[in-house]
């Protein structure tokens, strides 16, 4: 999947998708260019559009559509990508540097940062940047970058989106529908009780969940209810539910 994530304050919605088909299909470079298309010219007036993406999608074509798009791109690339000279972007002294990269008509800044993995170890990413830059901003956008990798993870183990079993198209898109409408409920609940900056997906569900199918969250608790009763009859509690007249 291809997925366009907007980022707009502290606004973070996935907007829009495409689904890679594999060979003889729309490659995903292809298939993000024809998302950026998409976006509505009134978003594009009304915002300084940063486009963030990983080494991926750093193919010239990618770039060219965001140059023609007139917006600005930051994404990663590999320490082999090579220059106009022959040189690679690890062969640079420092970063903050406008290049030409090969196969590239225009240049670009590039700069690297320092990625802390799960394990503790530090790795040495880099980035380019379609506008020229300050070395520390350049460092600064490319560690938000990995934000998106965040909302995926997020997605795939705490909304399901990794767990379909569809062998159809139609039946991969339905069930990331699903799990798309499930993403976007639970951020509602979490901006209805205005929470503070800390983000608990399991408690953002919970609240959603209460808030707009509350006859749901009812009828899963007299469930449990009645499943446990004899467990509590075994202690001497009898439960009883009465259904009273409001």
């Amino acid at each position: 999947m291809v997925c366009l994530y907007l980022v707009v304050g502290n606004w973070r919605i996935p907007w829009s998708y495409r689904i890679y088909r594999g060979k003889d299909h729309p490659s995903p470079v292809n298939l993000a260019r024809r998302l950026l298309c998409a976006l509505p010219k009134s978003l594009i007036k009304a915002f300084r559009v940063m486009v963030l993406a990983d080494s991926a999608f750093g193919s010239a074509a990618f770039f060219k559509t965001v140059r023609r798009l007139k917006l600005h791109a930051l994404v990663g690339v590999s320490k082999t990508r090579q220059l106009a000279d022959g040189r690679t972007v690890a062969d640079l002294p420092r970063g903050g540097q406008q290049m030409w990269l090969k196969n590239l008509p225009f240049p670009v800044s590039v700069a690297h940062y320092y990625f802390k993995r799960e394990d503790g170890k530090l790795m040495k990413r880099y980035v380019i940047c379609t506008r020229q830059l300050k070395v520390s901003t350049l460092r600064w956008w490319g560690k938000r970058r990995w934000q998106i990798e965040g909302w995926f993870k997020t997605a795939k183990h705490r909304f399901s989106l990794h767990r379909f079993g569809q062998q159809t198209l139609l039946g991969v898109h339905r069930w990331l529908i699903l799990s798309l409408m499930s993403f976007v409920l639970a951020l509602w609940g979490y901006w209805i009780h205005g929470f503070g900056q800390s983000l608990d997906w399991g408690v953002a569900a919970e609240t959603a969940r209460q808030f707009f199918f509350p006859s749901l969250v009812i009828a899963a608790l007299v469930q449990d209810i009645m499943r446990l009763r004899p467990l509590a009859l075994d202690f001497g509690i009898d439960i009883h539910i009465v259904r009273c007249n409001i």
